[in-house]
């Protein structure tokens, strides 16, 4: 049993044989995937392939993220938030409601990727936040203060 400090008390959950970080038994991680000693999935969250959570982060709702992809520092991602390819989530991001982080993204410092957003091949930083239908994708990035509430693919800081 674990509490996770979502509100529903101490669950059934294990720590994981790769990386020793807790994993509620309504989650599913992957053997071949690493959760780090302080890093935390559950919920119905999927961690998949050769995916890395690390540090103090957290995975859970119905949060995917697989392949190569990596979520660490204290960032979560949540809701049903997609991060996949060779995917980096770190710092203090947030990527959740319905948002994709794909491709060789990077969501990074206090930025958040949510809503219908997506972010592919590009660079969300600093305290940017990405949301509603918006994508930014490409050698594109995002930074400092900057929202992004629409479809887009152009350079901002």
């Amino acid at each position: 049993m674990y509490d996770f400090k979502d509100g529903n008390g101490p669950v059934p959950a294990h720590q994981h044989l790769n990386g020793g970080g807790w994993v509620a038994e309504t989650a599913y991680v992957d053997k071949t995937a690493y959760v780090g000693p302080d890093a935390k999935v559950f919920g119905n969250a999927l961690v998949v392939g050769n995916a890395k959570v690390s540090g103090n982060a957290k995975v859970f709702g119905d949060a995917l993220v697989v392949g190569n992809a990596k979520v660490s520092g204290n960032a979560l991602v949540v809701g049903n938030a997609k991060v996949f390819g060779d995917a980096w989530v770190f710092g203090d991001a947030w990527v959740y409601g319905n948002a994709k982080v794909a491709g060789n993204a990077k969501v990074s410092g206090n930025a958040k990727v949510f809503g219908d957003a997506q972010v592919y091949d590009a660079w969300v930083t600093d305290n940017a936040k990405v949301s509603g239908n918006a994508m930014v994708s490409g050698n594109d990035w995002v930074t400092k203060s900057v929202a992004m509430h629409y479809s887009s693919s152009r350079r901002h800081s």
